[in-house]
């Protein structure tokens, strides 16, 4: 819960894969209480919830399985749910990550309709350093960062089925989807990690704690 110090209560869900003591401490410094947590149960006290991930679509899927239920409900309940780097892509239908893997069809949380894909032959991957946001969107999470830079890691984007689930994009020999949002505005992601872009992921990180103490 949130305290006098404090403006909002977080809960990262810990699925196994994710860098939770950075976004932790991020979070912290954003001025939230933070829990990590493997429970769904935490879920419903949280003023706001993070999804972090780094790793591939289809073992985020299983390892979040049993969170399945509890992040749908908390997202129809209209509270903040953040998702980081493969957290953002979790938030959506499905990923060609699964199919080039072998995996077969691995559904998302379908929280953000569409797919992800990869970066086209020719481009390197993975996408990695300082990249540009432009905002397309208005939502609170980027207050105050348009043109600013981000830090990414990624092989794969986010290609929703909505123009306007779109709220920034990043050049990479294409404008790719850097933030994503639901038409709501509370289920939304970046693409990628605001625990490591210096100022402008902090500011972010307030942002998504002020939009939790509005709750």
């Amino acid at each position: 819960m949130a305290t006098a110090q404090t403006a909002a209560s977080v809960v990262v869900v810990d699925y196994g894969l994710g860098n939770l003591r950075s976004v932790t401490r991020g979070l912290e410094r954003a001025n939230a209480a933070v829990t990590i947590s493997a429970d769904p149960g935490d879920l419903d006290d949280a003023d706001g919830i993070v999804l972090p991930g780094v790793g591939a679509f289809s073992e985020g899927m299983e390892n979040a399985g049993p969170f399945r239920e509890a992040l749908t409900d908390a997202a129809a309940a209209g509270r903040p749910l953040f998702g980081i780097c493969l957290g953002m892509q979790m938030l959506l239908t499905n990923s060609e990550e699964a199919t080039v893997e072998g995996q077969g069809d691995v559904e998302g949380l379908d929280l953000i309709p569409g797919t992800n894909v990869r970066f086209a032959e020719g481009q390197k991957v993975p996408h990695m350093g300082w990249n540009e946001l432009n905002v397309q969107r208005q939502h609170p999470l980027v207050e105050g960062v348009d043109g600013e830079y981000a830090y990414f890691v990624h092989s794969y984007y986010a290609r929703p089925d909505a123009d306007g689930a779109v709220v920034t994009t990043t050049d990479y020999g294409l404008d790719f989807p850097s933030i994503v949002a639901n038409d709501a505005g509370n289920v939304f992601g970046t693409q990628f990690h605001p625990e490591k872009s210096g100022e402008v992921g902090l500011g972010i990180l307030r942002n998504f704690v002020e939009l939790c103490a509005e709750q």
